[in-house]
């Protein structure tokens, strides 16, 4: 055998095993999506606070925020933060605040930074404001239904919980190719990874959705001990499992607002949170490359460019990807199909992601060059926490 029919084969054998991961993800994320229902209503409700901190305005930020303004909650406060008085989300903030005048709502400006991570100096300036013990800390970019809250402290009351999390998908602000491009990327490939990884036993903390007690967050350094991380959310995840707590998925689900507007931009941003993961979880990073089926497919037709088998393998991984896709898209609300004919593209595009992550360990985030590397995570201190509390 040929070196060239041995790369095709071994191609082959990994798109036939993405089309397996496919399948199983899609089947995953639609029961999770039929599971999905009121929560038990908690009697009394614990009143919460919600974090927000915002930078600029965003595509479909006011959506985004108005989704938490009608929460169907009885006891809630929400605090804004931003760095700079001449920042455009205030003015955003200003009229939820004219529409929701009943709210319990505060605006915090302070231009404070306490290092390296930005959105985590937002978060503690605007913290001491907090009135209630129990805190949601969300990205701007989330939108969220109504019964969101329910059942995020629904789930933070389940046993041995120390912290909710909450699947996400991806809502594309105008239907263009580049958005729908980002929308495959987070709806086709994470979730459904998300999902069958959490089925195999990882429990991640996702940034759309970060719950948890004050005095599970003091036992774990607080917020100063996600400042030197840029993946804050996988460090929170990381530091509250090595307390012997664990990480809780809602059972509702979440959309995170894609607003890159050309083709630049969505690698910046997709090169950003390929080298952040790389960096935390190298081979794993690179295990994900079996979600990339139609990838694995093109190369068997390129190394037996005369045989037919690989153009018919490839026209059965696409219709596969395909129908899985569109399980997806159903699952979490859309319903375009033109998006499918891009998954070839998808898939090329994000084996290219995974080559530049792997070269590289600089990332542009909101104005910030960084340079992701490896930090030591240590026990926190435990004398801070009852694990029977």
């Amino acid at each position: 055998m040929s070196a060239f029919s041995f790369i095709a084969l071994a191609s082959s054998a990994l798109a036939v095993t993405g089309c397996i991961q496919s399948v199983a993800g899609a089947t995953l994320l639609a029961r999770f999506r039929r599971k999905e229902r009121r929560p038990v209503t908690l009697k009394p409700l614990p009143p919460v606070t919600v974090l927000k901190p915002l930078y600029g305005d965003e595509p479909l930020l006011e959506e985004a925020l108005e989704s938490f303004c009608t929460q169907d909650y009885p006891q809630m406060q929400i605090l804004f933060g931003v760095r700079d008085h001449d920042d455009p989300a205030i003015g955003i903030v200003q009229r939820l605040q004219g529409r929701h005048p009943h709210l319990d709502m505060q605006l915090v400006v302070d231009p404070t930074v306490h290092g390296l991570n930005r959105k985590i100096s937002n978060l503690m300036n605007i913290l001491p404001y907090a009135r209630h013990e129990l805190l949601i800390i969300s990205d701007s970019d989330i939108h969220v239904s109504p019964d969101y809250l329910l059942h995020v402290v629904s789930a933070l009351h389940k046993p041995n919980t120390g912290l909710v999390t909450t699947l996400y998908a991806g809502l594309p602000a105008h239907s263009s190719i580049v958005q729908m491009l980002a929308g495959c990327q987070i709806n086709h490939n994470f979730l459904p990874g998300v999902l069958l990884s959490r089925y195999l036993g990882r429990q991640d903390c996702l940034g759309a959705t970060m719950a948890l007690r004050r005095e599970v967050l003091d036992a774990v350094g607080g917020l100063e001990a996600l400042l030197p991380h840029v993946a804050d959310d996988a460090l929170l995840g990381r530091l509250v499992r090595m307390l012997d707590k664990d990480i809780t998925i809602a059972d509702c689900m979440t959309w995170t607002t894609i607003g890159e507007p050309n083709f630049s931009e969505l690698l910046s941003h997709e090169l950003r949170w390929g080298r952040t993961v790389c960096t935390l979880a190298p081979a794993g990073y690179a295990a994900s490359s079996i979600q990339l089926p139609l990838f694995w497919a093109t190369l068997a037709i390129l190394f037996q460019p005369h045989a037919l088998w690989p153009l018919v393998l490839f026209g059965c991984v696409w219709a596969i990807r395909a129908v899985s896709a569109q399980v997806i898209d159903r699952a979490v609300g859309c319903r375009q199909l033109w998006p499918l004919l891009l998954l070839p593209a998808r898939d090329w595009l994000s084996a290219a992601i995974m080559v530049g992550s792997a070269s590289g360990t600089r990332v542009d985030w909101r104005g910030q060059t960084m340079h992701v590397a490896p930090h030591p995570v240590g026990p926190p201190p435990v004398s801070q926490f009852s694990p029977e509390s």
